[in-house]
């Protein structure tokens, strides 16, 4: 079982950056990928990044790519997804996710626990 909680939303303008994090609870999220999806309004939720368990292998949607990175701390527990030169296109709700299988990472339906969400909302 993992528990996760997102935070490090917010709003902000064009340009600037954000750092999320994603909190996990759990005793097997050190050995679990972990991935970032957003959702905005009306929309399916979407693949940002994700992360191998120990942070050697790393995925990124194409539009994030040289903007966004993603990492993580076993020793703290912690995935983090530093967002910089953010768009207004960007705006969404993020969540992070855990996948216990360990493969099919850009897609959520092969993610077992999600946390709740944070707000990112990038204006113009």
């Amino acid at each position: 079982q993992v528990q996760l909680v997102e935070s490090g939303g917010g709003l902000v303008q064009a340009g600037d950056s954000l750092r999320l994090s994603c909190a996990a609870s759990g005793r097997t999220f050190n050995n679990t990928p972990v991935g970032w999806f957003r959702q905005a309004p009306g929309k399916e939720r979407e693949f940002r990044a994700a992360i191998n368990w120990n942070g050697r292998r790393t995925y990124y949607a194409d539009s994030v790519k040289g903007r966004f990175t993603i990492s993580r701390d076993n020793a703290k527990n912690t995935v983090y997804l530093q967002m910089n030169n953010l768009k207004p296109e960007d705006t969404a709700v993020y969540y992070c996710a855990a996948n216990t299988r360990r493969y099919g990472l850009e897609l959520s339906s092969f993610y077992d626990y999600w946390g709740q969400g944070t707000q990112v909302t990038v204006s113009s």
